[in-house]
């Protein structure tokens, strides 16, 4: 893949504590997949794992995403920091990160509870309360069709907009 310079080079955010810093305070990402000439964008909730640098997600084990995945298991994605539109002056305030990585269905029952703790203590208030009500013991990733996915990190990159 050709490397792009950042055309303004004042809105790089190159600390990778503000890059972290963007990432935990988000919810939800737009990822990017692409099977053949295909391609796909969908919106996901994630937990993030600072130790592995990862994302982990949850959804159905059958779909339209899971079908891309396989195909091709490379994505790219993007969280936003919204601090919003500046009027009169046709900008925007905002900080963001896009970072490209690998996808992959975790197999491991005991990294898909791992995954779905980080999912649940990045975006409740109160986790265990979601754990003792939907997820009492390891079965219901078979009932639920549920299945857990882990967007491995490779490269990250950050800009703003103030």
């Amino acid at each position: 893949m050709i490397k792009y310079h950042m055309n303004k080079k004042e809105n790089e955010i190159k600390d990778r504590r503000k890059l972290i810093e963007i990432i935990n305070r988000g919810t939800y990402t737009i990822l990017s997949l692409c099977r053949g000439n295909e391609p796909y964008v969908l919106t996901m909730n994630y937990g993030y794992d600072r130790e592995k640098n990862s994302l982990y997600f949850h959804t159905s084990k059958k779909g339209l995403k899971i079908d891309f995945i396989k195909q091709n298991s490379y994505t790219c994605g993007t969280i936003i920091e919204d601090r919003g539109y500046k009027m009169g002056e046709c900008d925007h305030a905002y900080r963001s990160v896009v970072f490209w990585g690998v996808l992959r269905e975790v197999q491991d029952m005991e990294e898909k509870k791992y995954g779905m703790n980080i999912l649940l203590r990045h975006l409740e208030d109160n986790p265990e309360t979601i754990r003792e009500r939907l997820l009492q013991d390891d079965s219901v990733y078979e009932k639920r069709n549920l299945t857990i996915l882990r967007l491995d990190i490779h490269e990250i990159t950050g800009k703003q907009g103030l």
